[in-house]
């Protein structure tokens, strides 16, 4: 019997020897590789298209986002509510989601309905229509929500910080606007949706119990169509790192009457190809990437700013950014500013104690335990290799430098990093 007047040891998540589920690979008729994982007690599978038909690829603002949105809205033989209603029936889940570089559409569902499911999403791949009627709704209640987003401090901070980053001609800097919206055409969506969904380049994402024929069903209903594979979209990303080095600061009054600003301090920073990437992934959990970091624990806890600010590197294929974010008081904004250039001095000169070496490596290593429970969230890891056209080494390599980084490191680091001097300075209000 288990002994419970005993208590269990208790052990440091570092000393955990985690690894990565490898995953099943095979290739469609025409090209496309699936990447999937076999796992999981329920009879439940998750699927996910990537198509590279994001923003970065979009002729006109807004046209990658309105065609991924639309994908639902109808198609030459279904209607948007028939298409919605057949999902229901079923008690699937079908989302669409657009970002810089890629586009997905995702279904979510039990084994035994995938038959009746995955001709739906080959004809929506391939037949939709667009809509006039449904354009023009999206145009509406889109215009809506970005008059009232724009009404919001962090919301116009995101904008305008991308922007300085990247620069407006830049598919990660640039925005859309009001007017863009006007000019979306059906015509301009069925283009785009041609070339990048009909016949673009796709990747398949798979996770659950997954049946035996799995690889026969996707075969049957997605390796006729004239999609192809995703590999040379790499060629197009933008992969140089230019070091950011005029210090710029902005002051924007969104809101004359606003009693709260949204700080944005950001530098570019390489992306996952970069060798200090991963050591970086640490020294950015212990100055601002979670709840026991030194920004939360200055700017929150003790000088009392804030509710939360947070420091990360944006997810991005091509270029990337270091990013520092926070809402605060109106009256303390340039106190709080001044108080995260005073944190990144310290870690530029003293080095990282132990103890708080050794918490941060154990939160790092639970994220990770974290993503590796269950067949979605493992995944999840996949997807980020995949797409960041990296290998399982990656992973290993990432847990390594958890493990090992030494506080010298993280000092040599933020001396070339945590430079204030590299940082873009915004405040919104």
């Amino acid at each position: 019997m288990l002994e419970r007047s005993i208590a269990p040891e208790i052990k440091d998540a570092v000393e955990f020897d985690l690894k990565l589920k490898p995953h099943q690979h095979f290739i469609l008729k025409n090209g496309v590789e699936v990447f999937a994982i076999d796992a999981g007690a329920q009879d439940l599978i998750q699927l996910e298209w990537v198509f590279f038909a994001g923003n970065s690829v979009e002729l006109q603002h807004g046209v990658a986002a309105a065609t991924n949105s639309l994908l639902k809205n109808g198609t030459k033989t279904k209607t948007a509510f028939q298409i919605n209603e057949h999902f229901d029936y079923y008690g699937a889940y079908c989302n669409r989601s657009c970002y810089n570089e890629t586009a997905t559409i995702s279904l979510h569902t039990l084994n035994k309905h995938l038959s009746k499911l995955l001709p739906v999403l080959s004809e929506m791949i391939t037949e939709c229509v667009f809509p006039e009627e449904e354009l023009e709704i999206l145009k509406q209640n889109s215009k809506q929500k970005l008059s009232v987003n724009l009404q919001k401090s962090d919301f116009v901070a995101n904008r305008l910080i991308d922007a300085e980053i990247y620069g407006m001609q830049h598919p990660y800097g640039s925005y859309t606007v009001a007017a863009d919206y006007d000019k979306l055409t059906v015509d301009l969506l069925r283009a785009h949706y041609q070339k990048h969904y009909a016949s673009g380049k796709c990747v398949m994402f798979v996770a659950g119990k997954l049946p035996d024929d799995i690889q026969l069903l996707l075969d049957q209903h997605f390796g006729h169509l004239p999609l192809s594979n995703h590999r040379p979209f790499y060629e197009s990303i933008p992969m140089t790192f230019e070091p950011y080095t005029v210090s710029k600061k902005q002051f924007v009054t969104n809101d004359p009457n606003g009693v709260q600003g949204a700080i944005r301090m950001a530098r570019p920073f390489p992306n996952r190809q970069h060798p200090d990437y991963t050591k970086v992934m640490v020294l950015n959990t212990l100055f601002g990437g979670y709840f026991g970091s030194r920004l939360m624990t200055n700017i929150r806890e003790d000088k009392g700013y804030t509710y939360g600010i947070h420091s990360y590197v944006q997810n991005h294929i091509g270029n990337s950014c270091w990013m520092i974010s926070t809402e605060a008081g109106r009256d303390v904004c340039e106190a709080a500013v001044a108080e995260v250039y005073k944190e990144m001095n310290i870690l530029k000169s003293d080095l990282v104690d132990e103890d708080e070496l050794m918490l941060v490596r154990n939160y790092l290593m639970g994220i990770i335990l974290g993503d590796l429970d269950g067949p979605f969230q493992i995944i999840g890891r996949w997807k980020s290799i995949v797409l960041n056209n990296l290998t399982d080494q990656y992973f290993y390599d990432s847990i390594n430098t958890i493990k090992h980084i030494s506080a010298e490191e993280l000092r040599a680091l933020s001396n070339v990093y945590l430079n204030p001097s590299d940082f873009c300075e915004l405040i919104v209000v």
